[in-house]
């Protein structure tokens, strides 16, 4: 019976087949697209999880929906005291890195100590429970740390208003998850692809540097210190001091086994350096120190964002600049380990779960969180098996603000500066950049070119220049693909371009062209020399292969009308082959299949060439 209902090519027509694609079903409206959008970002299984049972009762559905929000719900099922072991272990490991680091990127970012603990804290918490990846770990970084200083400062001054400042920090963060969010709900990702990897790459390998150089400050003792945050500037402030060293990881890289080895080092650093002050009194003599650091949970910070007054937009535009950077670089990290255990990462998943941490971040006390690049190697290297270990974490984390924060009072801030100098080198990736060199020099550009606005102009216009380069690739690509002339393979039904595969044939009087890709570039491809010249000799006949063509739109279908009547005015014939479903569906609506008849629509390249032949349109 199943092989009755089964339709082979050989059993139909060519006009049969060519009415499948006449007759294909019309696309859905655009508010069932949006709305299908919203469902498989909310509820990736909502097929199998939701509707797979009719018999289900009211809180059945109710908690399959939780379990397709949560994703922790279904995973945790088969959590075992053995997968809890290693998370243990990892979320420990991870929390002796965390909570120096946290302490550190506050300051990068201009604020109190204890809001860099509270960023790992809520945030980490939020992702175990609705991410995808199993080994992120979740809490502030530098880049996004030293970003919001950077952009911040020119609305709120951290020094002569500090609680104004820190408020706008909060807002900056819950439009970040807002956008975030958004991003994952519309499957807007490939907004963050404006930000190429190549650019990535050399933007934060400026970014560290002048990271780098900014912490000698601390690291030196150095008072006056300026605040922009090109190398020139930073090098002159630098100029009158020396430079000091910091440790190396050499034996962990050695020895896996030694793993914790790097994961400890910054807070057995904080320990003896607290230790020494403490007990030879160095904070008398000059050496800064941290002070105050208060204890405790979270507190509730949803009546400090500031949604009124003329800085709202500011507030905006920086958070979209740091939804971009922070899911790129967690996407990035995300992506390289899922890739290395084998197990596939949710892109819009991990930009709603990112989105509604940041949120819920913004309205208890914490600033943008994303996932660490040093942190997630450590939790990947001491072996974590979910994302339970993002909940020891965080729960360390508390323990550590109620129990010990007030021990931190000597901590000296040339310690925190040399924890953030040593988790730089993670972000320097020269093999990357000789890797794109040799592979796309275009790209190479984009990774110079951000690299040199960020380090000799600022962190802005290092980013501008990033995003211009990536968006300027991304257009040019789009914009002028190509128009590939093909011909048939010897001894087979495939037509291929005649550039790449030389044994290819044209068949004489007839041409066939492909659009490479795009959806907007019907225009400029109907007026390409190729077509306009070719279609002047002995051509009785041009094929469009639309196969590649995902959408057009009206100034497209505009272009075709004129093709098709230049075309005519030779008593040349338009064919079209394949075009795709949103593209077939407009083509009707205008009325362009009727001009060109639909006779001349066809499903493949080999048909269209056998029907223009025994047509005898074209000439031998």
């Amino acid at each position: 019976m199943r092989e009755q209902r089964v339709l082979h090519i050989e059993d139909t027509s060519q006009i049969e087949r060519s009415k499948w694609v006449l007759d294909s079903p019309n696309p859905p409206p655009l508010w069932k697209q949006i709305f299908t959008s919203l469902k498989e970002t909310l509820l990736p299984h909502g097929n199998k999880l939701c509707l797979s049972s009719k018999n289900k009762s009211f809180y059945g559905h109710a908690y399959s929906f939780l379990q397709s929000l949560f994703p922790i719900l279904v995973w945790f099922k088969d959590y075992t005291a053995s997968k809890f072991k290693d998370d243990l272990l990892a979320g420990l490991t991870l929390a002796s890195l965390c909570i120096p680091q946290s302490i550190g990127y506050a300051s990068l970012a201009k604020v109190d100590p204890q809001y860099g603990l509270y960023t790992s804290i809520v945030p980490p918490l939020i992702y175990a429970a609705m991410g995808s990846s199993r080994d992120i770990a979740i809490g502030p970084v530098a880049i996004v740390s030293m970003l919001l200083s950077s952009l911040v400062t020119k609305v709120r001054d951290p020094v002569a208003n500090p609680h104004a400042y820190r408020d706008f920090v909060f807002t900056v963060t819950f439009f970040t998850g807002i956008f975030q969010a958004a991003f994952g709900i519309f499957r807007l990702g490939f907004l963050v692809d404006f930000l190429s990897h190549a650019a990535l790459v050399g933007f934060m390998v400026g970014a560290a540097i002048i990271i780098g150089l900014q912490q000698l400050k601390g690291l030196l003792g150095i008072t006056h210190f300026t605040t922009k945050t090109d190398a020139i500037s930073v090098l002159v402030s630098v100029y009158k001091s020396l430079h000091e060293q910091f440790t190396s990881e050499e034996k962990a890289r050695r020895k896996k086994k030694l793993f914790w080895l790097p994961a400890i080092a910054p807070l057995l650093s904080v320990i003896l350096s607290t230790l020494i002050v403490y007990l030879t009194k160095a904070d008398k003599q000059g050496v800064n120190i941290i002070k105050h650091v208060k204890g405790g949970l979270n507190q509730s910070s949803v009546h400090q964002l500031q949604f009124h007054g003329q800085n709202v937009g500011q507030a905006a535009k920086i958070g979209l600049v740091c939804a971009v950077i922070a899911l790129t670089e967690a996407m990035a990290v995300g992506r390289s380990f899922a890739s290395i255990k084998g197990y596939q990462l949710d892109g819009n998943r991990e930009m709603f779960s990112m989105g509604i941490m940041n949120i819920a971040g913004s309205l208890s006390s914490c600033y943008v969180a994303t996932g660490s690049f040093s942190r997630t190697a450590v939790n990947f290297s001491a072996g974590c098996q979910t994302s339970v270990s993002n909940i020891v974490m965080a729960l360390t984390v508390i323990l550590f603000l109620q129990l010990f924060a007030r021990l931190l009072y000597y901590t000296p801030m040339a310690i925190l500066a040399a924890i953030i100098l040593s988790a730089l080198p993670g972000l320097i990736d020269i093999n990357e950049a000789r890797y794109i060199w040799k592979v796309d020099k275009l790209d190479f550009l984009a990774c110079i070119g951000a690299f040199v606005g960020v380090l000799f102009a600022s962190v802005e216009i290092g980013l501008l220049v990033a995003v211009t380069i990536s968006f300027a690739k991304i257009l040019i690509q789009s914009i002028r693909p190509g128009v590939e002339i093909l011909g048939r393979v010897p001894r087979t039904e495939s037509f291929c371009d005649v550039t790449q595969y030389p044994m290819a044939t044209s068949t004489p009087g007839i041409i066939v062209i492909r659009i490479s890709s795009g959806s907007l570039i019907l225009k400029w491809v109907v007026e390409e020399d190729d077509i306009q010249e070719t279609s002047k000799g002995n051509v009785r006949a041009i094929i469009m292969d639309m196969t590649n063509l995902m959408n057009v739109d009206t100034s497209g279908i505009l272009a075709l009308e004129e093709l098709h009547k230049r075309l005519l005015s030779r008593g040349v014939e338009l064919a079209m082959v394949n075009p795709r479903w949103l593209v077939i569906h407009k083509l009707k609506l205008a009325h362009f299949v009727d001009k060109i008849g639909k006779q001349w629509v066809f499903l493949t390249v080999g048909e269209a060439v056998d029907a223009c032949l025994s047509s005898k349109i074209a000439t031998a």
